[in-house]
């Protein structure tokens, strides 16, 4: 079965609109969370980006290693730059307006041409290195030769800061060696090797390159200036009439052993950049092989072929466990518990990964402590996991769910889960950390900025929700009813009917207590028998999620409520625009960014509970899976894959029109979420073993 990489060309009618090119950004992963990204203009526009971010305690300890590279032709006596760099007082130079197209196909490819010299710049990176490959080709079709000379840009930070020069206590060291050159600071921060396959490398004295602008940081009212090292450059000759293929290799490490070991596994001959190019395409492929074997009778559209391979990318390893975890978002997020479990469905058994499944559940089992698993990893290295959560664990009791009903396998989970699973109901009835515990009426009790909901200003709390939150309620109930399906297939009948006598006085205590008659839906927060009638998207998953504790009636009046009221294009408001809380857009400086993340703007990933929500009140009909798909995937995915994060999406959007994408420009949950409604609940093809 051959099926197509999915393509997006952005060409010279966009390319010359420099506001909307340069807001357009890639970003090609590595399976160790490290990544390289840009836009299509090749100008950075955040500290984020780089060719090369090497994860040196995957996926956390990311560091900004290699900038770029930056091109330019000699012809006779006239020098052409077609690099470009942006600072305060504008672009300099504009070698970007010498770009004649750029493509995802599926991997990033800038095209040139320069006074009848045309070069092509493929990127990509070899799965689970850290190393970024530059192939380039290019032609002179001049009748006198020219030079085409390579100029790197290189740093040692942390990719959260900037680096200003001044501030230094060391300074790099350059060693160039045939076809090479290894940068690195003189105190042991990180490594960097450079290696051409063709050309000469000239070390020259190295100079810095000052204040280079971040437009996007700026905007975010952070720091956004950064000193950057550029050491020497590869120079090549191009003879008339010449077409010359190469590559520029980057690895990256800890030291200058670790660098070296990369480039030695995968620079193993002159055609090794082209060998692994092809094998990433071809595992690109295989992903999309998998799920079409899994659904054969459903069409392969470009948009769907995106989100496969965007699911992909969130997909890395974690070296303390050696087993799978999941980046919540690019560029900046590490794995959160939350985010993994909510995700998991739509990233791995919808997508027919389940080893991969199996994985990700072991990981965060090796880490539950006192009844929780992480909220998330630091992103330093040997920081140790934070527990700040009252719902990713029990988000973890949905994963065990749903990868039983593709799977059936209860062998693993008996085997493998079973007593963490105990462990956690234990604790959570016991109490255990954050105050988190059971209530006398059956209901979860927790602190303050346990939930999703959970930005803070200073020391002081956005959305605090702290009492009985509606959707901790629903996911308890859930994980008890779970724990008493898997009790009964485990012949434990004495447990399975106390979880079935907990859930039942759950649900009893829930539907007295959250609900709200003026409204005709749920209370968002329940604290001290007083109720939050806050209209937020929360209420939702008492709809969506398996096991619910409303007779249909309700069901009905919740999705209608929160369809008319919170519906924001591409997902859901987290307020509605009559409450005096609403903020409609998400910009600014982080106070008022804080304040605006859920207090009005949208969120992609509610989506999919959302449309699981709408679909079961309409009894999965036939028209209303047509409506569904028109009116509230259809825009996310066919608009905003091909927008801001090219082949993604985003993390979140303004709650006023036009819903501006905002956040991360690749969000996991944004992609698994709205994928896994799609192929459950509007294509309605539903696990194999759902029945059982």
């Amino acid at each position: 079965m051959d099926i197509d990489l999915p393509k997006i060309h952005v060409g010279p009618d966009v390319l010359s609109n420099f506001d909307k090119a340069v807001q357009m950004e890639w970003i090609v992963a590595n399976g160790l969370g490290g990544y390289a990204s840009s836009t299509a203009l090749g100008i950075n526009t955040r500290k984020y980006h780089g060719l090369l971010v090497a994860a040196f305690n995957p996926p956390v300890d990311r560091r900004v290693i290699l900038i770029k590279l930056d091109e330019e032709f000699q012809i006779k006596n006239e020098t052409y730059p077609i690099g470009s760099n942006e600072f305060k007082s504008g672009v300099q130079p504009k070698g970007y307006q010498f770009l004649s197209d750029f493509l995802l196909n599926p991997l990033p490819t800038y095209r040139y041409a320069v006074h009848g010299f045309q070069l092509q710049k493929k990127i990509f990176m070899p799965q689970g290195k850290n190393a970024t490959a530059v192939m380039y080709e290019v032609f002179n079709s001049n009748e006198n030769e020219a030079f085409l000379r390579i100029s790197p840009l290189v740093n040692s930070r942390h990719f959260y800061s900037v680096t200003k020069k001044e501030n230094l206590a060391w300074n790099f060291i350059q060693k160039p060696f045939e076809k090479g050159v290894i940068v690195k600071p003189s105190t042991l921060l990180s490594t960097l090797i450079l290696f051409s396959s063709e050309g000469r490398y000239f070390a020259g004295k190295g100079n810095w390159v000052r204040e280079i602008y971040f437009r996007v940081d700026n905007s975010r009212g952070e720091s956004c200036f950064d000193d950057s090292f550029q050491p020497g450059s590869f120079e090549l000759r191009i003879a008339p009439k010449e077409r010359k293929n190469f590559y520029v290799i980057a690895t990256g490490g800890r030291n200058e052993k670790e660098a070296q070991s990369v480039l030695s596994s995968i620079c193993k001959g002159q055609d090794n950049a082209d060998l692994l190019y092809t094998q990433e395409l071809k595992r690109r492929k295989s992903l999309l092989t998998t799920f079409q074997k899994q659904y054969a009778d459903v069409k392969m559209e470009d948009w769907l072929k995106w989100l496969i391979l965007a699911a992909d990318s969130f997909i890395v390893n974690r070296e303390s466990t050696r087993t799978k975890t999941v980046v919540a978002g690019y560029h900046w997020f590490e794995d959160w518990g939350r985010d993994s479990m909510i995700s998991l469905p739509g990233l791995t058994l919808v997508t027919g990964r389940f080893e991969v499944a199996k994985e990700i559940l072991l990981t965060f089992k090796h880490y539950c402590c006192k009844g929780l698993i992480p909220n998330r990893f630091p992103n330093q290295a040997g920081d140790k996991p934070i527990y700040n959560t009252v719902d990713a664990t029990l988000w973890y009791f949905n994963a065990v769910l749903q990868y039983l009903k593709y799977t059936g396998d209860f062998d693993f989970v008996r085997v493998q889960l079973w007593d963490t699973l105990q462990s956690i109901i234990k604790h959570h009835i016991q109490g255990t950390l954050y105050g988190i515990h059971m209530d006398g009426d059956g209901l979860i009790v927790h602190g303050p900025q346990l939930t999703w909901m959970d930005a803070m200003i200073g020391d002081q709390f956005v959305t605090p929700r702290n009492g009985k939150t509606v959707e901790i309620q629903t996911l308890w109930y859930n994980a008890l009813k779970i724990m008493e399906l898997l009790a009964t297939r485990f012949n434990q009948k004495e447990d399975a009917k106390k979880y079935w006598d907990m859930a039942e006085k759950t649900r009893k205590s829930f539907v007295e207590k959250f609900w709200n008659p003026q409204k005709r839906c749920l209370f968002d927060v329940v604290c001290e028998e007083q109720g939050d009638a806050s209209l937020r998207p929360n209420q939702i998953m008492a709809v969506a999620l398996r096991f619910s504790m409303l007779d249909k009636a309700r069901e009905k009046e919740i999705v209608e409520t929160v369809w008319r009221e919170l519906w924001g294009t591409y997902g859901l408001k987290t307020l509605p625009k009559d409450d005096p809380r609403y903020i409609g857009k998400y910009l600014g400086d982080w106070a008022y960014r804080d304040r605006a993340y859920h207090n009005g703007t949208v969120w992609a990933w509610l989506l999919g509970p959302f449309t699981t929500a709408f679909l079961k009140v309409k009894d999965y009909e036939e028209r209303w899976r047509s409506f569904a798909f028109q009116n509230f995937l259809q825009p996310l995915f066919q608009e905003e894959t091909f927008k801001v994060g090219l082949g993604t999406i985003s993390e979140i959007f303004d709650g006023d029109p036009p819903h501006a994408s905002r956040g991360c420009i690749s969000q996991v949950w944004s992609v698994a979420e709205p994928l896994r409604a799609f192929v459950e609940d509007v294509l309605l093809k539903r696990p194999p073993y759902e029945r059982k």
